[in-house]
């Protein structure tokens, strides 16, 4: 079934294009991932779906009575409301049906409206909304419903604007940058909510592994042209490195039709007959191939760094409180040459604060921060980058510095450090006001950059930039020599470029990890299950001399036969799937790719269903 067609759209602000021309589909069912350049108009495509912005020309057509919803990166909330207020507000039957059956239970002497109201919840099956609803609160730490929307951070102000979208049981959901403000078990939750909910999504995010587990098509937008791949983040990049090579190839190809032609027009009389100016007409086109240059760029520097003496910087013994609240405490570390460690934990567990007492922003409350001689910080923060009125790109990274010296003797100047991080020359004059904010946030690093620091510490550097941005300063990172700390929500990126890990469980303590986060999580995993196989034992233990002196009820004949006929087809599917998912990794047409994706859904829903049963039966056994 058809959601939504996009016919023909194009945007432009004055003189700036943002894209023309552009057409696609969306059917239920699809979780759809945009990935184009910030500045290429990612926002104003999604506002323009939302409903909140026209386009110059084309239509934008929904199907009747499709249940929208938008989350944008800025929610617009009423700031006079509460979070339950806010909640409550949406437009959801169920939702109404659920606080009146709530008040009538803040008023159990009025029996006639406590019946009514359990009548509604069970006429509505309002039950079972009612447990999601309050996990969804939970899960997105949402439980203060009093507080005034005024009063929230940033991020539970993005937290109550997705909890509120989530509520309202949409048909068909657009999401622009999802995961931003979220911590790393939220961002998990979320993946999980996706992907078992039968949502309709269009989304724009940086999050490759949230691309990567939730979507099921991507969406690119490149050099103007839109390009469609059926499958997920991995399946996107094998087949846009597939389809750059024959562009390529395409391109050489025309490059030599080009160099034939071109001799052929200077040898070409005045005079022509229609014959040669068909032929000149091709010419262009063949001009026009062979000119085709695309901007990518692979950022390999050899950077010529301060040198760096044997002290870095040591940490002994530090502690950090604020209002009866510690922090983390007595923790000593020195860190070595070439360092690359990322930060991980939760929100408010003191990460921003550490690297402030790192950078000699703050103080500690204990212990002392030793910094070497030599060290040279670079500090890219949250609060982005502040700009003088009238001032252009390229003014920006001047008064940070001319250039970056290589090895060799080399150096890099402002402008090409801007070119490799997409500003093309164009760019580089245009007025810093009129960058969207993903660009700006690129800008900040390169101001950073440019100053050439041995000790970098990059805090959130990933969100609201684009995935070819993220590419692009991954490839520099992996090049850069010194020392480098990462504060990131963003799973991908920390695997890639970090060694091992700070973790902050909000428990006062600092805990270093050998490993990445992938390496993290697995371990953690181990760990839960490890915790929970020695609390099952103890259970069991004793659940059967509990069963030695009662009449607990037991399975019938029939319920032991199925207990077991479900632990073997639940394995056979499990088996079933993992032969599906890998045909994904071979070579398929969209129609094979849509037949396998409905193939892979139902194998799923069998799983689930069958677990929720075995479970069941479990239960009832050990009762």
């Amino acid at each position: 079934m058809n959601y939504l067609s996009v016919e023909n759209i194009a945007k432009s602000y004055g003189e700036r294009v943002l894209f023309t021309n552009i057409s696609f589909g969306i059917n239920e069912g699809q979780k759809v991932g945009f990935v184009a350049k910030n500045g290429t108009g990612k926002t104003s495509l999604l506002n323009i779906l939302a409903g909140f912005d026209t386009p110059d020309k084309g239509n934008v057509v929904y199907r009747k009575n499709i249940k929208t919803a938008f989350l944008p990166q800025e929610p617009d909330l009423n700031p006079n409301l509460t979070v339950e207020q806010t909640i409550f507000s949406s437009e959801n039957e169920t939702l109404e049906i659920i606080k009146r059956y709530e008040a009538a239970l803040e008023n159990p002497s009025d029996t006639e409206a406590y019946q009514k109201a359990f009548e509604e919840m069970e006429v509505a099956q309002a039950w079972d909304f009612e447990t999601q609803y309050k996990q969804i609160l939970f899960q997105l730490k949402l439980e203060d419903l009093q507080k005034e929307v005024k009063n929230l951070s940033g991020g539970q102000k993005k937290r109550l604007a997705l909890a509120t979208m989530l509520l309202q049981k949409p048909d068909f959901i657009i999401m622009d940058e999802p995961t931003n403000h979220l911590d790393l078990d939220m961002i998990e939750w979320l993946e999980e909510f996706f992907r078992k909910e039968n949502f309709t999504i269009f989304m724009v995010t940086h999050d490759r592994y949230f691309l990567e587990r939730v979507c099921n098509e991507i969406v690119e937008l490149d050099e103007g042209q839109l390009y469609t791949y059926k499958g997920n983040y991995s399946y996107y990049l094998d087949k846009k490195e597939s389809r750059i090579e024959l562009e390529n190839t395409n391109t050489e190809k025309a490059k030599q039709l080009f160099k034939k032609e071109l001799d052929w027009m200077r040898r070409q009389p005045k005079a022509r007959t229609t014959k040669s100016k068909s032929r000149i007409d091709d010419f262009h086109e063949i001009k026009a191939r062979a000119s085709k240059r695309r901007k990518d760029h692979e950022v390999q520097l050899e950077i010529n760094m301060e040198r760096l003496g044997s002290k870095m910087v040591e940490l002994h013994n530090i502690s950090k409180s604020f209002e009866n609240k510690t922090l983390f405490e007595n923790f000593d570390y020195n860190f070595q040459k070439g360092e690359r460690a990322g930060i991980i934990g939760k929100n408010g567990t003191g990460k921003s604060t550490f690297l402030n007492i790192l950078t000699g922003k703050l103080k500690p409350d204990t212990g002392k921060v030793v910094v070497g001689e030599t060290i040279k910080f670079g500090y890219y923060t949250q609060n982005g980058i502040e700009v003088k009125p009238g001032q252009k790109v390229i003014d920006v990274i001047r008064e940070f510095g001319d250039y970056i010296p290589l090895k060799k003797g080399k150096q890099i100047s402002a402008q090409q450090l801007l070119e490799r991080f997409l500003f093309d020359r164009k760019k580089q004059y245009d007025f810093v006001e009129k960058l969207s904010g993903g660009e700006k946030k690129r800008l900040y690093l390169c101001t950073v950059l440019i100053q050439n620091p041995n000790f970098l510490i990059l805090d959130e550097p990933t969100n609201d930039l684009d995935i070819v941005t993220l590419n692009v300063l991954e490839s520099f990172l992996l090049d850069y020599p010194g020392c480098l700390l990462v504060v990131s929500h963003d799973r991908y990126f920390m695997d890639k470029i970090v060694d091992h890990l700070f973790v902050f469980p909000g428990n006062q303590q600092i805990e270093d990890f050998p490993g990445n986060y992938s390496d993290y999580r697995a371990y953690e995993g181990n760990t839960a299950v490890a915790e929970e196989k020695k609390e099952s034992s103890a259970e069991k233990t004793t659940k059967s001399d509990w069963k030695d002196n009662s009449t607990g009820t037991k399975l019938s004949y029939n319920e032991q036969k199925e207990y077991q006929k479900l632990e073997k087809e639940i394995a056979k599917l499990e088996n079933k799937k993992e032969q599906v998912q890998q045909k994904f990794l071979e070579e398929m047409s969209g129609e094979e790719i849509d037949k396998t994706s409905l193939e892979l859904k139902d194998i799923e829903q069998q799983i689930e269903t069958k677990t929720e049963r075995w479970f069941e039966l479990m239960e009832k056994m050990e009762s």
